[in-house]
């Protein structure tokens, strides 16, 4: 040990005087050196201890700080055990902290850490890590390595369930970016570009990224059961390519997005995912689901009974089957779109209605039957009132003496129309059968 200090001593001298002339390549070399030394005798104390001397010193180069730090992360990975490997990036971690020419290798060592912590059950601490550091912010950093920073801080953030922070770091990623096409970008820097590093081994390709952030989002959004917004993550996730060109995953991938449009409530967005996915051609391979989907998009009344007992065994398997995605309130989800199917069907038919038809028609009591018309009522998604003494509801909006008149001015036109039109025909016909007779 006297023997590594001595040798240590006398290189801080060479470094020190390289540093006093501005000798950057030499500072370096000494400074790791020292680092290379102390790894050799397996002396983390030391080292660590030398890491903070030399980032320390008066005047030190920046260039010799990078090597410094670049050199010891090699060692992580060397550590004897998790208290030693938790020191030295510990270590790191401080000599790292303020400084911008090393902020890269920061958040790869927080990263680290992060992952340590997680290992040993500290899920808060890691998360709690993995925020403190805003990558979005690194120019240097490559694009890959920024998205797989961010979303491993969203996915720290559902693991530890704080979801409103999960959705804030999300939006840091902007889902058009797996979009752009690799190839088109631009290789080569143009002159006064900031130099971005190529990403580390590990990280994954953009496409793979896409697919992480969207099952992430998926995670999200299944504690409050957004069924339209886990039906649009899914349908990206079957436009990856690699999704698409396998069978068994996108046959799979098919069937959740057909249970999130079926479970999504009524709205113009619903509709018109309920057609694209009619139109897909893939839609074959699972004929009941496109059998299924044709009769939610037909306006027609869906008996619910008869529904449930032809989809109860593929709606459990679902939702049983490893990875299920359809939580315990699903079923009673779906019997609930299917009353608003019915109850949309109904008022497109009717004007007006008795309560009694209306319940028989949804295969309901009374009061089940006006509970959900009211909440219907409620949440816009449908206009009606309901005349309970008579027991009747009316469908048809109060149109004010404006909309009356208007409606009669396009109705007499519409009229006058077909008058003018019957008359030129009239007046066709005659004109032929003169010039028949003269013949």
């Amino acid at each position: 040990m006297e023997g590594l200090d001595s040798e240590i001593e006398s290189l801080l001298n060479v470094e020190k005087q390289a540093r006093l002339e501005g000798d950057v390549s030499a500072t370096k070399k000494a400074a790791m050196d020292i680092i290379h030394l102390c790894h050799q005798a397996k002396a983390w104390k030391t080292l660590n201890d030398q890491i903070l001397v030399l980032s320390k010193r008066r005047g030190q180069l920046k260039q010799a700080v990078i090597a410094i730090v670049q050199q010891a992360m090699q060692y992580i990975d060397e550590t004897p055990d998790v208290g030693t490997r938790i020191e030295l990036i510990k270590t790191l971690n401080n000599v790292s902290t303020g400084k911008i020419y090393v902020e890269i290798e920061r958040a790869r060592l927080v990263r680290k850490l992060a992952k340590i912590k997680e290992e040993l059950g500290e899920i808060a601490e890691a998360a709690d890590l993995m925020q403190e550091i805003a990558v979005e912010t690194f120019g240097a950093m490559a694009k890959t390595e920024k998205i797989a920073f961010i979303l491993e801080q969203v996915r720290l953030c559902l693991d530890r369930q704080d979801y409103v922070r999960a959705q804030i770091l999300s939006r840091k990623i902007s889902p058009r970016v797996f979009d752009i096409d690799a190839s088109k970008e631009k290789k080569k820097p143009k002159e006064g570009d900031n130099v971005v590093e190529e990403a580390p081994v590990g990280i994954p390709s953009l496409l793979e990224l896409k697919r992480i952030y969207y099952e992430l989002m998926i995670r999200y959004y299944s504690h409050n059961d957004d069924y339209l917004e886990k039906c649009r993550c899914y349908k990206s996730i079957y436009d990856i390519p690699s999704v698409k060109e396998d069978p068994a995953q996108m046959v799979q991938v098919l069937r959740k997005i057909c249970w999130f449009i079926i479970l999504a409530k009524h709205d113009p967005m619903q509709s018109s995912l309920l057609n694209s996915t009619l139109e897909d051609k893939n839609l074959s391979e699972i004929q009941n689901f496109r059998v299924l989907l044709k009769q939610i998009a037909t306006m027609e009344v869906i008996q619910w009974t008869s529904l449930w007992e032809a989809y109860q065994a593929e709606f459990e398997n679902e939702r049983n089957m490893l990875g299920g995605s359809l939580g315990d309130k699903a079923a009673e989800d779906l019997k609930q779109r299917i009353i608003e199917h019915n109850i949309l069907v109904v008022s497109k038919y009717y004007s007006r209605i008795t309560m009694k038809r209306v319940a028989e028609l949804l295969c309901l009591s009374l009061e089940e039957a006006e509970k959900h018309l009211s909440d219907m009522v409620v949440s816009k998604a449908l206009v009606a009132k309901i005349d309970r003494p008579m027991g009747i509801v009316c469908f048809q909006t109060a149109k004010d003496s404006n909309e009356v008149l208007n409606s009669w001015a396009v109705n007499l036109e519409k009229v006058l129309d077909l008058v003018e039109k019957s008359c030129h025909q009239i007046h066709k016909e005659t004109m032929v059968h003169k010039v028949a007779l003269k013949v």
